[in-house]
Parts: C-alpha cells; sequence; structure tokens
C-alpha cells in the first residue's frame, strides 16, 4: 500500500476533470467512425480535438517513446495496435480506440469498442460481453473489497460465457502518472490482494479473447495479437473509490 497514492479532494476535482474531458473526445469520435476512416485519421483527429478543443495533452504521446496518441486495435488485435495510414476500417471490423488525456497535471484513461455495420452476431457478443465483464468488475469497487474482487468477477463473468482473460496486461493506478500502483489484474480469487481504500483511482480495462488466452507481439514491438487468430475486445474507465462505493471518472454521455 505504501506506493498507492491516495487522491486528495482536491485532486480528485482535477481527475473528474481530465476524466470528463475524456468522455468528450469519444463522443466525438462517436460520429466519424465509419468505415473507410484509416487507423492515422483516428489518431490525427483526435490529437487536434484534444489540443484545440480541450487545450489538453494527449499523454500516451511520447510514453514510453511511443509516437501517436491512442492505439487502435482491430479485429484479433488484443491492445496496443499503432495507427497508420493504410489500415482502414472496414465494414466487418470491430475497433477498440485507446486514449488517454492529461489536463492540469492529472490523466484520464479509457477505452470504448466501436462495432462496424456488417460486423458478425458473434463479433457484436464479444464487444458487449466484454463491456459487461468491465462493469462485473467495477461493480465489485468500494472500500473494503480487494483487488481480487474485481478480477475475480471479470474472470468468472468472460469464462462463464466461453471467453478467455488475457493474463499479460492489467489496469494500474492512475493520476499524475499514466501507470501507478496497484496493478489490477482482470482475474483473481476473491477476497485475495490489497484492499481498497477511499481514494483510491486505478483504471479497470479487461481484454477478452474469443479463443485461448495466448497472445503474441507483432514485430513493430507495440501491436499484440491473439495467437489463435481469433478475435479480442477491450472496455475500460478510470475509477475512484469513494466512501462508500465507485464514481466512474470517464463515464460518457451514453453510459449515464
Amino acid at each position: 500500500m505504501n506506493n498507492i497514492k491516495i487522491k486528495t479532494a482536491d485532486e480528485i476535482e482535477l481527475m473528474r476533470e481530465s476524466g470528463r474531458l475524456l468522455a468528450s473526445v469519444f463522443k466525438m469520435l462517436d460520429s466519424i467512425m465509419v468505415p473507410g476512416i484509416s487507423t492515422m485519421e483516428i489518431n490525427d483527429k483526435v490529437e487536434s480535438y484534444i489540443v484545440n478543443e480541450l487545450q489538453a495533452r494527449p499523454a500516451s504521446k511520447g510514453q514510453y517513446g511511443y509516437q501517436y496518441v491512442l492505439n487502435t486495435s482491430l479485429n484479433e488485435v488484443v491492445c496496443h495496435g499503432v495507427p497508420k495510414t493504410d489500415e482502414i476500417v472496414k465494414a466487418k471490423d470491430i475497433i477498440n480506440v485507446d486514449i488517454t488525456l492529461e489536463k492540469n497535471g492529472f490523466i484520464a484513461d479509457s477505452s470504448k469498442m466501436y462495432v462496424m455495420p456488417e460486423a458478425s452476431p458473434l463479433a457484436r457478443k464479444l464487444v458487449k460481453d466484454t463491456y459487461a465483464a468491465m462493469w462485473e468488475g467495477i461493480k465489485q469497487v468500494k472500500p473494503g473489497a480487494t483487488l481480487g474482487d474485481i478480477g475475480s468477477a471479470i474472470q468468472h463473468y468472460a469464462e462463464s460465457h466461453g471467453y478467455s482473460v488475457v493474463r499479460e496486461y492489467c489496469g494500474h493506478g492512475i493520476g499524475r502518472e499514466m501507470h501507478e500502483d496497484p496493478q489490477v489484474l482482470h482475474y483473481g480469487v476473491r477476497g485475495k490482494g490489497i484492499e481498497l481504500k477511499e481514494g483510491m483511482t486505478f483504471t479497470i480495462e479487461p481484454m477478452i479473447n474469443q479463443g485461448g488466452m495466448k497472445i503474441k507481439t507483432k514485430k513493430d514491438g507495440w501491436t499484440v495479437v491473439t495467437r489463435d487468430k481469433k478475435l479480442s475486445a477491450q472496455s475500460e474507465h478510470t475509477v475512484l473509490v469513494t466512501k462508500d462505493g465507485y464514481e466512474v471518472l470517464t463515464l460518457r454521455d451514453e453510459e449515464k
């Protein structure tokens, strides 16, 4: 617990603002996420919106040497897909857009799946169930609960629907830094792990595979894909532990 940064009331207000701004980025994206757009266009429009409209900073750009403002992960890409000029979103695709934003020194992190009009029923179901699995985890959050409660709820939901949970990547504490303690696993045992305390902020961001849990990283050093080439989906929010439960700092209008 020593390394976990409990946020003050003033810091929480600043994190709320970063989360609210990030939610507005997805609202902007909703109108342009259609077949025919390139993943680089998505990147460039988001960068322009964050910098020019919101007077904020895209926190992923430059982090760990990454040169873009977001990740675009299509179909069998689990996470960390790199935007490309020649990668065009097609009518049958599903795509995760993962964005971070910093305002007034505090960072928010969220991702959303976009389902193209001709995506298969199984692809649509994976996206819906991944979103539901994230919420099963979020609903465990309250003082006195444990990180194991979150992971167990997500794992149980995903596996009971016939999916597998990616083990190599996890949620994380967030605030002044994009990645703070603790690590938030998306699998686990109820009652185990760090106890949650009011003022903790972290992401919950399960990556759920249609097939097996095994993954591999492509030669670009970023893009992570399923080994069996089956589809993967992810949902992510930044969450605050409140005195009696949770608050989702990156909640979007359509979720309210």
